[in-house]
């Protein structure tokens, strides 16, 4: 076979697979979590996209895929016969053959001997689960076509359409997008058009204003005796004639105008909704249904609550909201962030839950809604114990953000806002899941960088819910310009609560802050210049001495800037800075005004960060220049391994913090009482005194009790993190997902 026809055949076996896999996942899933009435038909489903799979693999010859595929539809088919659904070990051996697939389709290796015998042991397992069903007299299993078509596949294929790379579709809306460029010229040129009739229509003001005067002078010129030489008074009336044609061409100029101006506006208005039909149909075509994303997430559950010994199930609403595919994509990751979070730190364990009344089964629960024409609601909620605030607020205090005094005083809408700051963590032990206190700051970066929001509600032992406001699609939406200094910016309007004019007095300073009052409410004012570092006129606002100004808010920090002009509000198409300025400060992308000036459209997020941090440093949290001479950290290494040993010296001193080393838990307590250190990083699997038993020694001392330590251990089960929070670690790092950057991440945190 040709082999530029292979691969291809190869990429398209790919994405067919993907599309069983994702089908054969969500159908474990429900059939491990529905009652019996619909079983017959989950055990159809599964064993026509195991079939189907199966046919496929063999086609491009991948035999391993393929003997994989056929032990799942042999489970299935016995399963049918029998009317039973699979033990709960048996599930997970499912699950286990469904992962395996997807790793080989990653590498596509035919001669990966490693992956040949997982192979091997999972078919082999496979048909083990078969022979020990126990027989039953039902009916056999009926035909199956050798081709069946995936249910996923028939939901979104038919005779009425066709498969087409995204990567031309993006291309296509690209193209689509740039006629608003052209549409919102010929608005300008009609602007301009426009203009030029004002233009007119004043000179014929002004014509009428001289008339008078010009009919005075032909009269004298034409009176007999008129006091003119013979040559001015031909001079003269060489004037007046020639005033008479310009007045005569000028009208005619101005009817030529008008009919332009309306022949324009007319072309307008047929090209604006032949651009805003264009863009709207290939708009519908990046569109996707919200499943495209969610399908991921039950599987991820049912594996992270068994983990972490608990049970949980997850609720899916509005999977069939279809939102741009760019918007999906960049939400995948704070979804099933936020998804893991509802399950690791919200759903206790089923013996907590049955001391609270409570299900032993959490529930988490993904919904997402259509908000208007425009927007759409993604929440995430779980029923579990809800955010500890006292912790967030002890958490904190600890790291500087405020002044401990200041903790005890924050209202809980604020302390609940903080939570999404980077650092902020109440997860009792850092591990590979949880706990570094980035993923929330990351969710709302990325949640306002698509120019949405983000909050957060709980109530103690009751759950959690994040709610996202997102836009429907990207590139295209409105924008308010504003001028600043000469310079022309664009704002987002969604993300603009208020516009006002403010007299001059009305700025007000408190605690050293200049301050505006919007609804009966103060609010901290800032110069939109002075926060893009551009120069300012000591007065700035308009002529009338009213500063005109817009309202931001993200959280619960409102901020009014003020800025030179307010000038319009229009639709804008968003322009990437490329990849050498992938992320800019404050700043979103660029846009092309009909005029074709190239304007600057601004981030509304960074701008209420940049505001601020620009208003000054809160009482108690120290500026990064007071600790530029704080003698570096001492981190005691305990580890029996002098390979592992070496490594962690290398990385910590590298990182700029000082090592000691023991041999083992015994070493180490010698070395606590001779040296001083600042943290423990140690292993668990050691002799004469293991890690546990280091930490549990460490915890019950006077001395050391309060000193930081993580375990870093190839000990990866549920069991083993759990005596890391009995003994009292501050953090459980696998070394098989070890990654350094993890490492220095939590020893930055922790001291």
């Amino acid at each position: 076979m040709d082999n530029d026809f292979h691969q291809r055949l190869l990429a398209t076996f790919r994405v067919e697979a993907k599309e069983h896999l994702t089908a054969l996942s969500t159908a474990l899933i429900e059939l491990e979590n529905t009652p019996g009435a619909k079983h017959d038909e989950l055990f159809e489903l599964i064993f026509r996209e195991a079939h189907s799979l199966k046919g496929a693999a063999r086609a491009v010859n991948m035999t391993g895929i393929e003997s994989l595929s056929h032990a799942l539809e042999g489970v299935f088919a016995a399963c049918r016969l029998q009317a039973g659904v699979p033990a709960p070990a048996v599930f997970d051996l499912l699950h286990r053959a469904i992962d395996e697939i997807d790793t080989q389709l990653l590498t596509m290796e035919p001669g990966d001997k490693s992956a040949k015998l997982r192979t091997k042991e999972l078919v082999a397992s496979l048909n083990e689960a078969v022979e020990s069903a126990p027989a039953s007299g039902a009916p056999p299993v009926p035909p199956v076509p050798e081709h069946g078509e995936s249910p996923a596949l028939e939901k979104f294929a038919g005779s009425g359409t066709v498969r087409i790379p995204t990567a031309r579709l993006d291309s296509l809306l690209h193209q689509g997008q740039e006629m608003l460029t052209a549409k919102l010229a010929l608005l300008q040129r009609a602007a301009e058009l426009g203009a030029i009739g004002t233009a007119l229509a004043s000179w014929e003001n002004e014509w009428k204003k001289v008339r008078p005067a010009v009919r005075r002078l032909r009269k004298v010129q034409q009176a007999p005796g008129a006091a003119f030489t013979d040559a001015d008074a031909a001079q003269l009336g060489k004037l007046l004639t020639f005033s008479d044609w310009g007045h005569a061409a000028v009208k005619d100029l101005e009817y030529r105008v008008h009919a332009l101006a309306k022949a324009l506006a007319h072309d307008r208005y047929s090209l604006d909704g032949m651009v805003d039909t264009l863009l709207d149909d290939v708009k519908e075509v990046l569109m996707l249904p919200c499943a495209t994303v969610l399908e991921v997430l039950p599987k991820m559950v049912r594996e992270l609550a068994r983990d972490r010994g608990k049970e949980a199930q997850l609720v899916i609403a509005g999977e069939s909201v279809e939102i741009d595919k760019r918007i999906l994509e960049e939400m995948k990751d704070p979804l099933i962030h936020l998804v893991r979070n509802c399950v690791d730190h919200g759903i206790e364990r089923p013996v907590e839950r049955q001391r609270l009344n409570k299900p032993e089964r959490g529930t988490v629960s993904v919904a997402v809604s259509l908000r208007d024409a425009n927007r759409v609601e993604i929440l995430v909620a779980d029923d579990g114990a809800g955010i500890d605030t006292v912790r967030v607020a002890q958490t904190v205090a600890r790291q500087g953000m405020i002044a401990p005094d200041e903790a005890g005083r924050l209202d809980r809408e604020r302390l609940l806002d903080l939570v999404f700051a980077s650092g902020v963590s109440t997860a009792p032990l850092i591990t590979d899941i949880s706990g570094r206190g980035i993923g929330l700051a990351i969710v709302r970066e990325k949640v306002e960088r698509l120019g949405g929001t983000v909050t957060v509600t709980t109530e103690p032992e009751r759950g959690t819910a994040f709610r996202m406001l997102l836009p429907l699609t990207l590139s295209t939406y409105r924008g308010m310009l504003v001028e600043v200094r000469g310079q022309t910016f664009i704002i987002p309007t969604a993300s603009v609560e208020r516009v006002a004019r403010v007299p001059r007095a009305g700025i007000r300073t408190v605690e050293n802050r200049e301050t505006v009052e919007a609804d009966g409410m103060p609010l901290s004012f800032v110069w939109l210049a002075d926060v893009l570092q551009l120069s300012r006129r000591e007065k700035g606002g308009d002529d009338a001495g009213t500063i005109p100004l817009f309202v931001i808010g993200s959280g619960v920090s409102r901020i009014a800037f003020g800025v030179d002009a307010i000038l319009a509000e229009q639709e804008i198409l968003v322009k990437g800075l490329g990849p050498q300025l992938s992320r800019v400060r404050n700043v979103a992308g660029a846009t092309v005004l009909g005029n074709g000036r190239v304007a600057t459209i601004l981030h509304p997020g960074d701008l209420v960060k940049s505001a601020v941090r620009g208003a000054g440093v809160p009482s108690g949290v120290p500026h990064p220049e007071e600790h530029e001479d704080i003698p570096r950290k001492t981190v005691l290494i305990v580890e029996d391994s002098v390979t592992s040993r070496t490594l962690l010296k290398n990385i910590l001193e590298t990182a700029g913090y000082r090592t000691s080393t023991a041999m083992d838990g015994v070493d180490a307590l010698t070395r606590l009482r001779t040296e001083q250190i600042d943290l423990v990083v140690s292993d668990v699997d050691m002799p004469r005194m293991n890690g546990f038993e280091l930490t549990a020694r460490i915890r019950g001392s006077r001395e050391f009790a309060g000193l930081p330590l993580v375990l870093v251990t190839s000990l990866d089960s549920r069991e083993d993190r759990e005596r890391g929070v009995e003994v009292g670690a501050n953090a459980y790092i696998v070394k098989s997902s070890f990654d350094q950057s993890n490492l220095l991440d939590v020893l930055k945190r922790l001291i």
